[in-house]
């Protein structure tokens, strides 16, 4: 396909220069009612064409026109069989997703460090999830990916499960064995569904990991926003046929967007999908080359620690992304919170998050040498600061053993819940999903049995810094539970 075209933009571009009187959505009538702010973020053009569903701009439930040549268009570039545009974020394309492949009742196998998103749609689908653990690096504290070994273990003891998940890469860049997993998941009759958040940029160098499709998967949730340049909310949802119902796959696609879709947010993944395809891969080489010097840089101060391809030694840390740039401030004596508020506040740099013992940054396409020395000379001059000084010693925390399952996470949503004292919660069943960074693999999910050793873990993290996410109350002194019927 002619990849220079943006045939949705185009499309829009022509509807405001053929001047017609807007009677219809949104209110603001093409920017001449829009507030006075909103002209600082919004420039007058993309004010005219911030319009919905004319006849020649299409209709992204059921795409005919030039929303179906874009999606295409995304198709032919990444290799899938069908492409979809989604502007409520890779959490909308997630759910999409597994209401595609699963039906309710079904078993689908899912690692422990699945983002909150699948939780929402094993609760919209009505599924029920066999957990699988990742490997984790007690080193850096950081979860890794599943292995074949532990993927096998777990298709044989539950051989009636329709579908294994993927997290490829990690946030942290770090790539599982996708291929051999592909080829066990198929044996199995099983469909792979891969949730590439942070990897729609693999394609477009040698030196990154293969891209997930290509590697087999039967259904990929992109989020272009994350590393490439369509506007944030934006991903792509790619599948191949052999496995999947594409009928299916539309209507559940169609089920959970939005029927006003913005069309400013589509266009940027019209326009982004462009410029990959015409420059994609001299674009993403220069980030990698720019990486990779950094991250020797990095390991050159004192206190410092970036792991690179050398690390990628077992089989939960096959291949890594080197545009993520992991750092660990473990030898200085810090944390990574600290170590983050330091830089935002004192040097101005904002890393994408921090944890327990490290701070991750990307490099994507748009920096260049000025940013990667800016933020090297920043980190020299942080180690400076507290190396060789005498700090708390960080404490090494365990992961408790998996819970039991007691409930389904929708049968689970929809009881009815209370609030108990967290420290009283042993034998109660959870209402809600507990995670803590490190590692970012979920404690608890709805429905599980809260043990005692959870508890003693939550006290451990909390007295040593660790971010809790997903309870309703943050410090975890109460917590949701189900109430018991009896």
């Amino acid at each position: 396909m002619e990849q220079n075209k943006t045939p949705l933009f185009t499309a829009m571009k022509n509807y405001i220069a053929d001047k017609a009187m807007a009677f219809h959505t949104p209110g603001h009538k093409q920017g001449k009612g829009i507030p006075d702010e909103m002209r600082e973020i919004i420039m007058p053009d993309g004010l005219k064409m911030e319009v919905s569903l004319m006849e020649e701009l299409d209709d992204i439930h059921g795409a005919t026109g030039c929303i179906k040549e874009a999606q295409d268009l995304a198709a032919d570039l990444y290799g899938a069989d069908e492409s979809r545009f989604f502007i409520n974020g890779t959490t909308g394309a997630i759910h999409a997703m597994l209401l595609t492949a699963l039906n309710p009742g079904d078993k689908v196998i899912v690692p422990r460090n699945a983002h909150r998103s699948v939780l929402g749609g094993l609760v919209l689908v009505g599924a029920t999830p066999v957990f699988i653990q990742p490997e984790i690096d007690e080193k850096l504290g950081i979860a890794m990916s599943i292995t074949p070994n532990e993927v096998q273990k777990v298709i044989s003891e539950n051989p009636e499960a329709k579908a294994l998940v993927m997290v490829y890469p990690t946030y942290y860049g770090v790539a599982g064995d996708i291929k051999k997993i592909a080829k066990i998941v198929h044996e199995n009759d099983m469909v792979l569904l891969v949730d590439e958040a942070h990897g729609p940029h693999l394609l477009f160098s040698d030196r990154l990991p293969v891209q997930a499709l290509d590697a087999g998967a039967d259904i990929v949730a992109q989020s272009t926003h994350k590393i490439l340049g369509s506007m944030t909310q934006t991903s792509l949802l790619h599948m191949k046929k052999n496995r999947v119902d594409v009928e299916r796959f539309n209507k559940m696609c169609s089920l959970v967007q939005s029927t006003s879709p913005n069309y400013l947010l589509m266009a940027s993944l019209d326009t982004a999908r462009k410029q990959m395809a015409t420059n994609g891969r001299e674009l993403v080489e220069k980030a990698v080359d720019l990486a990779e010097d950094l991250r020797c840089r990095i390991n050159e101060i004192d206190g410092l620690y970036c792991f690179g391809k050398e690390y990628m030694n077992s089989a939960g840390k096959f291949a890594l992304d080197v545009t993520k740039l992991t750092v660990s401030v473990r030898e200085l004596g810090i944390s990574g919170a600290q170590a983050e508020h330091i830089l935002r506040h004192k040097y101005k740099i904002q890393c994408e998050l921090s944890d327990f013992y490290n701070l991750l940054f990307i490099i994507s396409y748009a920096d260049g040498q000025y940013e990667c020395d800016y933020l090297y000379n920043a980190l020299k001059s942080l180690a400076g600061e507290f190396i060789g000084k005498k700090q708390k010693e960080l404490v090494q925390i365990k992961l408790p053993s998996l819970p039991e399952y007691v409930l389904s996470p929708r049968e689970a949503m929809f009881k009815e819940t209370k609030k108990v004292e967290f420290k009283q919660s042993a034998g109660k069943i959870a209402g809600e999903m507990i995670t803590f960074y490190p590692p970012g693999i979920p404690i608890i999910y709805p429905g599980e049995k809260i043990s005692k050793e959870i508890i003693d873990y939550v006290d451990l993290q909390k007295n040593n810094g660790g971010n809790v996410i997903g309870p309703e109350d943050a410090n975890l002194n109460t917590i949701r539970v189900v109430v018991d019927e009896k």
